[in-house]
């Protein structure tokens, strides 16, 4: 089906193994059961940083664990903060409205959250920007169709299509339908593009997407078994894209490619060409397709403003 793949099965495993399993604790609290060697904000017990750089580890915390709600001990086990600690930050985080606790022991961030989040991606990209840079990746590659997915704002786990370039054709006259953009591909686990950003999305987020079914209406390329999909994601990382072939519709090929803010995943670029004309992904459009995606990666990242000059 075009889905082979070189990464190895070491890579694969090192994928998997950095997600943190909890279970349930006395009391209503949870307690992790193990910590992956090296996971991401893992740390060992201090309590001598900054009050502040405590804070901002307990946060992060909630985010790189994933799941619903957390306890202090399972905060701490993963922070290297001591309980007390981790219990303190996390009153007084429910009374500055950062935190709240939705059972006896269990704490999550208040959806106020996503208010500093939806700040600080304002203005980040322009759509006269976007524009400018699907229109370049259409004429690099002899007419190829260009689309800007970015990560859902309400979902860690799913993708929207937010603009195209296809020229002066609609998507009915490319025997494609608004569903075969929105509804197939809102998956991450289908299509280039959504591998090319499920490969950079912490570990808990890509087991969320390996629970999923492969929709209904995906391509005869697609990645259905999940051993695959996750070698798949080893080799977007080391290619710095992913090659789809037939995953979303039938006869078509496409190459998409990550686009990085502040070294957070944030959506890809996605070239897509008939498979009569693409049969196999070539090194130009590949190029192509990375450089629009290192474009607007460049316009996304933090840098100096007009307010800052």
């Amino acid at each position: 089906m075009g889905n082979s793949t070189t990464a190895s099965e070491a890579a694969v495993t090192a994928t998997t193994s950095a997600v943190p399993r909890v279970t349930a604790g006395t009391h209503g609290r949870a307690k992790a059961t193990r910590r992956a060697p090296g996971a991401a904000g893992a740390r060992p017990r201090t309590s001598g940083s900054s009050h502040a750089e405590r804070v901002f580890l307990v946060q992060t915390a909630f985010a790189e664990l994933g799941g619903s709600a957390h306890g202090p001990g399972e905060i701490a086990e993963f922070t290297g903060l001591d309980d007390s600690v981790v219990y303190r930050i996390l009153q007084s985080g429910i009374y500055q409205r950062s935190f709240e606790r939705v059972d006896r022991g269990l704490y999550r961030l208040r959806a106020s959250a996503a208010r500093l989040a939806f700040t600080a991606l304002d203005h980040r990209l322009d759509g006269a920007v976007s524009q400018t840079v699907l229109r370049g990746l259409r004429e690099a590659t002899d007419g190829g169709l260009a689309f800007l997915y970015m990560v859902a704002p309400f979902s860690g786990a799913q993708r929207q299509c937010v603009d195209m370039e296809v020229g002066d054709s609609d998507l009915a006259e490319l025997s494609m339908t608004p569903r075969d953009v929105l509804s197939v591909t809102r998956s991450l686990r289908t299509g280039a593009s959504g591998r090319a950003i499920l490969a950079y999305l912490p570990g808990v987020l890509q087991q969320r997407v390996l629970a999923e079914p492969v929709p209904d209406q995906a391509g005869p390329g697609v990645f259905s078994d999940n051993d695959d999909l996750l070698a798949s994601l080893a080799e977007v990382r080391d290619l710095g894209c992913a090659l789809g072939y037939e995953e979303c519709m039938t006869g078509w090929n496409s190459c998409a490619a990550p686009i990085m803010w502040d070294g957070a995943i944030m959506g890809a670029v996605l070239l897509l060409k008939r498979k009569s004309e693409m049969p196999v992904v070539p090194e130009q459009v590949i190029e192509a397709t990375k450089e629009a995606a290192a474009e607007l990666s460049r316009h996304g990242a933090a840098g100096p403003t007009a307010d800052r000059a």
